[in-house]
């Protein structure tokens, strides 16, 4: 059985691929602002997109989205606000949570929340 770690880790590679097919160009994977974290910022049709992911084995205790709390959104914005101040110039910002749910033998399954907010 996979650790959390390992399915995290697992999650971000296969959102890296899944959004490379749906059209995404991947800038940069687990960027760092001080304590603060984005797991994949990535472009598509001239906006830049700060992604969170979330990766389940199952859905037990709930889906895989239902675990980002405001407080992780705030830290989301919060690392997307230092990207920005090292990278100015873009004119279309959004937030996004991918979540990723593992259900072995079948293929996983993606469900992308574009432009969330507090």
């Amino acid at each position: 059985m996979l650790s959390k770690t390992e399915v995290g880790t697992g999650g971000e590679k296969l959102a890296a691929q899944w959004l490379t097919k749906q059209g995404f160009t991947i800038l940069l994977r687990n960027f760092r602002h001080g304590r603060y974290e984005v797991d994949i910022i990535a472009g598509r049709d001239s906006v830049l997109h700060f992604i969170e992911v979330k990766c389940r084995r199952s859905t037990t205790y709930g889906h895989p989205e239902e675990s980002v709390s405001r407080k992780k959104l705030e830290h989301i914005l919060q690392g997307g606000a230092g990207w920005l101040l090292r990278w100015p110039g873009y004119r279309r910002v959004q937030y996004d949570v991918l979540a990723i749910t593992l259900r072995h033998p079948t293929p996983p399954e993606y469900l992308l929340f574009e432009d969330v907010y507090l």
